[in-house]
Order: structure tokens, then C-alpha cells, then sequence
């Protein structure tokens, strides 16, 4: 079992360690798997280069990156990585400002065995501030549905969503077509879409997959519920026909 985590990143020099270093941390014990991080760097000019041909040349789990010299949207980074990881791999998004939990892989991995033949995985995860201090209160939570359909019409009523808490298979991604590379928000969720679509639920597994950091650059800020309700619109029209005839509403 092979595990790759994805990671686009643009000036993020302050925070990206930390995200390194919680991948580094991963422990497999018992199980036999190994991993890998992918970094795309799209156009930094904080230093981030540097950092990444150090931290890339330090001993322990892979580490390899990419970089462009322009800003590039998240989904061709996204995409570019994905195609990088072994073509057996499990593939596992990590935000440049995010923290792994030292057992993620681990635990997606017990999920992996006991689950043959599913092709993606959901876990709930934890917000913490920028100095990566638990918020009280402000814990995510994945939803057991009953069907994709179901899991759809709660998705285009926005109330559920799913942000970097999730492990698939790369040959699964393949099929549906990878992320969007036209979508300027919301590429991740387009492509849950679409593995809904392709009649596959997702295993609720028991378990935190990451600390997700709030902080003041955020790309998600400014993103109130009119924006998300504007991007639901946005995907929901792309897949108007199939989302039709599964009796999924359009977004209000």
C-alpha cells in the first residue's frame, strides 16, 4: 500500500514546514505502507523554493517537488501531483497550511483493508488558530448517508461540504477525469461531485484526518454562504442533466 499527499502551495514559506514536518511525523506500525509528499509550488517568491531543495535533501519519507513560475489555479497543480504518485497509489490532500495527524495514513490504511474494493474515504477533522490552538466548538463532522443521491442533495443545499478530509485512489480519480482546471474555488468538491456521480459513497471513517488552520490568508476567506452557494450553482450546472434525474434540487 502506497500513499501519496498532495499539496499545492503558494507563499506559504511560514507555514509549509509545519505541513512537512506533521507528513514527516506519519507512524505505520503495524501495517506495511509507505508514502510519499508531492509539493507543487505555484509562483512563490517568499523563499519557498529554497525551502522545499533543503527540506527535499533532509533523510526520511520522500519528498518531492514541483514549481512553476507563475500563479497556477489549485486543480492543474493538484492534477500534476496526482499524476507524480505511483499509479497504485492512495492519494491524500493536504492544505500547505494544514497539519497531518501522526496516525491519518495509518488509520486510512486499517479503513483501506477492512473496506476492499471502495475507492474513497471521509474523516471528520479538528480547526485550529494560527498558532495551531484547538478552537472549541468549531470540530468537523462527516455525515453517514444512505446513498450517493442522498449525499448530492445535501451537498446542493449546502449542508454538507468536504475540505481536504478525504483519502481516493488515484485510478478512481483517473476515471471520473481529475480536478477541474477552469474552477477558480471549490476544484475539490467538483470532484467529490463527480465521484458521487459515479454511484460511490465514501467509507465514514473514525477518525481525525487533519488539523485545519485558520488564519488571516486563508484562500477560503471571504468565502461567506453566498459565495459557496454561487459555486454550488456553478458545479451544479455542469452535471444539471445527471443531478436532474436523480431528483437533486438546484441550489437555492
Amino acid at each position: 500500500m502506497q500513499f501519496a499527499i498532495i499539496t499545492p502551495t503558494h507563499q506559504r514559506r511560514e507555514l509549509l514546514p509545519e505541513a512537512v514536518a506533521s507528513v514527516r511525523a506519519s507512524i505505520n506500525a503495524p501495517l506495511d505502507f509507505s508514502f510519499e509528499h508531492l509539493i507543487y509550488d505555484s509562483g512563490s517568491r517568499d523563499g519557498t523554493a529554497a525551502y522545499l531543495r533543503e527540506a527535499a535533501a533532509q533523510p526520511g519519507p520522500p519528498l518531492r517537488h514541483w514549481h512553476s513560475p507563475g500563479r497556477q489555479l489549485a486543480g492543474p497543480a493538484r492534477n500534476l501531483l496526482v499524476a507524480e504518485a505511483a499509479p497504485d497509489a492512495w492519494v491524500v490532500p493536504l492544505d500547505d497550511d494544514d497539519f497531518l495527524l501522526q496516525r491519518t495514513l495509518f488509520h486510512y490504511g486499517t479503513q483501506i483493508k477492512a473496506h476492499p474494493g471502495r475507492p474513497w474515504f471521509v474523516a471528520d477533522f479538528l480547526r485550529v488558530d494560527e498558532q495551531g490552538r484547538y478552537l472549541p466548538g468549531e470540530d468537523y463532522y462527516a455525515w453517514q448517508f444512505d446513498s450517493p443521491t442522498a449525499m448530492l442533495q445535501a451537498i446542493f443545499r449546502a449542508e454538507h461540504f468536504l475540505q481536504g478530509n478525504v483519502c481516493y485512489q488515484r485510478a478512481f480519480f483517473e476515471e471520473v477525469g481529475g480536478y477541474d482546471t477552469e474552477l477558480q474555488m471549490a476544484e475539490d468538491l467538483d470532484l467529490y461531485v463527480r465521484f458521487l456521480l459515479a454511484g460511490q459513497l465514501p467509507v465514514l471513517c473514525p477518525h481525525i484526518s487533519h488539523l485545519h488552520r485558520f488564519h488571516a490568508r486563508n484562500v477560503s476567506i471571504g468565502v461567506d454562504a453566498g459565495k459557496h452557494n454561487a459555486d454550488l450553482r456553478v458545479i451544479y450546472k455542469k452535471y444539471a442533466a445527471q443531478l436532474k434525474a436523480l431528483g437533486v434540487s438546484e441550489p437555492g
